[in-house]
């Protein structure tokens, strides 16, 4: 019997940006939000996100073409236009983020208190893209 059902899903294992300047983007990820390389060449960083994601910085137009390594392809991707993802902090750390960022002279675009109880800072980095920092209280399932 045929269902339509799909399989269960694990959480978000990569989540990838495309730069202008990668070396630009690994400075500002490394240095301000303090994240550790696990892989770098000229065409992408791959960064350990809280030991269990990862978040790949591609360098704008290398990756419009299959990537062919020992295991197998790698079809295209590409993206345009200023994206959004999230990371989770704990509550107690909202202040500790606000001054960091203060620290680094990096402008909180926005600030949003959800009827959840959760906060969520807004910031660009320098491509652009909208990272958000969000406590508990945001989704149903965070």
């Amino acid at each position: 019997m045929m269902t339509n059902a799909a399989p269960p899903l694990g959480p978000v294992l990569e989540t990838g940006l495309y730069v202008a300047d990668l070396n630009q983007a690994r400075h500002f990820y490394e240095s301000l939000l303090g994240l550790r390389v696990m892989f770098h060449d000229d065409r992408v960083a791959a960064y350990d996100v809280a030991a269990a994601n990862v978040l790949l910085l591609f360098q704008r137009g290398t990756t419009d073409t299959p990537a062919q390594l020992p295991g197998g392809t790698i079809p295209p991707h590409d993206g345009t236009g200023r994206l959004h993802y999230a990371f989770s902090i704990a509550p107690e750390h909202l202040e500790l983020w606000r001054n960091h960022l203060a620290a680094h002279d990096i402008t909180i675009e926005g600030e949003v208190k959800w009827p959840k109880g959760g906060v969520s800072l807004y910031f660009r980095d320098p491509d652009g893209h909208l990272v958000e920092l969000a406590t508990p209280g945001l989704w149903a399932n965070y």
